[in-house]
C-alpha cells in the first residue's frame, strides 16, 4: 500500500524494504472460483470476502488521477492514501484536503458498489503507531478514535500500514521490542468495539513476518488470522537504487535466482506467513504498477549475446529522473514507462528499447541505450504471471500499488483475466 505508503518512491522507504526484506453487507456479493472451495476454520468475527480486486488510490495524486478515471467495476475495494498516526493517540491524522476528498472517495464506493477503505500509518505516518498500542489504556483510545473515523466517514474498513512493527522504518518511528504483541492486543480491542465486527480490517505487512521481541520473525500469527480480515504482502521494492545491483522490482519468485540476489519475492512472501499460521486464503497480494530505474554502462547492460539482462552494476551516483510523479527518484509509474517511450500505448517495448523478460522472477526490463537508462518493472505478462499464482495458491486476491500508476487498464485487466 505502495506499499505502504505515503511516499514509496522515497528512497529511505526502499533502502527499509530491502533490508526487511523482508467488506459492508452493502457490498453487491460476488462469486468467484478462486475461493469457492472450502475455506479454512478459525474464529474470525467479520465475514471474510470471497474475493479482492483492491487498489490504493492517493490523495496526492488525486489531481492527475481522479475519482472518475477509476474503473469502478473492476474493484470490490479501494483503499484511500492516507491517514496517519499522531502524537495523540485519540486523533487519528487526516490533511485539510483529505477531509473534502475522503467522503467524496466514499460516497463514490457506495456509489459503484465497492468497499470504501481507509489505509492509517504508511511510510510516513507510521512513526506513533507503537505508543498507539503501547498500553491498555492507549489502545481503548486508538480503538475508539478509529471508530470515530469509521462512522464520520461511513467507511466500510480500515487497513493497518504499520512500516513496520517492530523494525524502523523512516527513521524516527516509536519502536519497541513488543510492538507485535502489543498490535495484536489492540486488534483485539479494536475487535470488541461497538459497530467492530463486521468490518474489514486488513493489514499491508512486508513480505517478512511480524518481528517478534527476540528481534526475529514471530514463528505463529495465526492470531492475528482471527482479527484480520485479510492481509496484503508488498510485494514490491525487492530491488532499487539502494541495491548493489539491477534487480527484479517485484519478483514473483527469486529461489531460481543467483543466492545473493534472493532478496525477497511473491512465493518466499507467501510462504513465511503461510508458515506461521496465517491461512493462505486471508492473504492478497500486493503488486506494483511502477518500476526503479538505473544508470548502465552499455558495457554492463549487454551479455555475449547482446541482450540485456538483471543483475548487472550500475551508476549510483548518476540516478535517472523518474516520471514527472516522481522526479528524482528515479520511479517510472506504467503511464510513465509509456509518456517517456520505453513502451508503446498497449505497453509492449517501444522501437530502440531493449526488453528482456526474467524467466526467474516472471518480471521485465528494458533499456534506452542512448541514455543508458535501465528500468526494472511489471508488465501485463508479469501481472497475468501473478494472478495466475494467486489462483493456484488459493490466495484472496490483490491490491495494487497504485491505481493511477496503470495506463488503460493494461495491468489491472492482466491480471483479472488470469484470475
Amino acid at each position: 500500500m505502495r506499499a505502504f505508503v505515503v511516499l514509496y518512491i522515497l528512497l529511505f522507504t526502499h533502502i527499509s524494504r530491502a533490508a526487511s526484506s523482508s467488506l459492508s453487507t452493502s457490498h453487491r456479493k460476488r462469486s468467484h472460483s478462486l475461493l469457492s472451495r472450502g475455506r479454512s476454520s478459525r474464529t474470525i468475527e467479520t465475514t471474510p470476502p470471497s474475493f479482492v480486486s483492491s487498489a490504493w488510490f492517493t490523495s496526492w495524486h488525486s489531481s492527475d488521477f481522479t475519482l472518475s478515471d477509476i474503473s469502478w467495476s473492476k474493484y470490490t475495494t479501494l483503499n484511500y492514501a492516507v491517514a496517519t498516526t499522531t502524537t495523540s493517540v485519540s486523533t487519528i491524522g487526516l490533511t485539510a484536503e483529505d477531509k473534502q476528498l475522503l467522503p467524496q472517495f466514499v460516497q463514490a464506493c457506495k456509489k459503484n458498489g465497492v468497499l470504501a477503505i481507509l489505509s492509517i500509518g504508511g511510510w510516513t505516518g507510521s512513526r506513533y503507531f507503537s505508543t498507539a498500542v503501547s498500553t491498555s489504556t492507549n489502545r481503548k483510545a486508538f480503538a475508539k478514535a478509529v471508530m470515530k473515523v469509521v462512522l464520520q466517514y461511513q467507511l466500510d474498513g480500515i487497513d493497518f500500514d504499520w512500516e513496520y512493527p517492530g523494525r524502523q522504518g523512516i527513521g524516527n518511528n516509536r519502536v519497541s521490542k513488543n510492538d507485535s504483541a502489543n498490535f495484536l492486543l489492540f486488534l483485539q480491542t479494536l475487535r470488541l468495539q461497538n459497530g467492530a465486527k463486521n468490518l474489514v480490517i486488513s493489514a499491508a505487512v512486508s513480505m517478512s513476518v511480524f518481528t517478534g521481541s527476540n528481534g526475529h520473525p514471530l514463528s505463529d500469527v495465526s492470531g492475528f488470522a482471527k482479527v484480520l480480515s485479510y492481509i496484503a504482502i508488498m510485494n514490491y521494492d525487492n530491488f532499487g537504487p539502494w541495491s548493489p545491483v539491477v534487480g527484479p522490482n517485484a519478483a514473483l519468485d527469486d529461489s531460481c535466482a543467483p543466492l545473493q540476489y534472493q532478496d525477497g519475492s511473491a512465493k518466499s512472501g507467501v510462504k513465511a506467513w503461510t508458515s506461521a499460521g496465517f491461512p493462505a486464503d486471508q492473504i492478497v497480494l500486493g503488486v506494483a504498477t511502477y518500476g526503479h530505474s538505473y544508470r548502465v554502462n552499455p558495457s554492463n547492460a549487454y551479455n555475449a549475446s547482446q541482450q540485456i539482462h538483471p543483475y548487472v552494476p550500475f551508476n549510483s551516483t548518476q540516478q535517472p529522473s523518474g516520471d514527472k510523479w516522481n522526479p528524482t527518484t528515479g520511479v517510472f509509474d506504467f503511464w510513465g514507462l509509456i509518456n517517456a517511450g520505453f513502451l508503446n500505448a498497449d505497453g509492449t517495448p517501444a522501437n530502440g528499447i531493449d526488453y528482456d523478460f526474467d524467466t526467474c522472477s516472471q518480471t521485465p526490463f528494458v533499456y534506452n541505450s542512448k541514455t543508458d537508462v535501465m528500468v526494472s518493472y511489471d508488465d501485463a505478462t508479469s501481472f497475468a504471471a501473478k494472478g495466475n499464482y494467486i489462483k493456484t495458491a488459493g490466495l484472496l486476491g490483490f491490491a495494487m500499488w497504485e491505481a493511477g500508476g496503470d495506463s488503460n487498464d493494461i495491468l489491472l485487466d492482466a491480471i483479472r483475466s488470469a484470475l
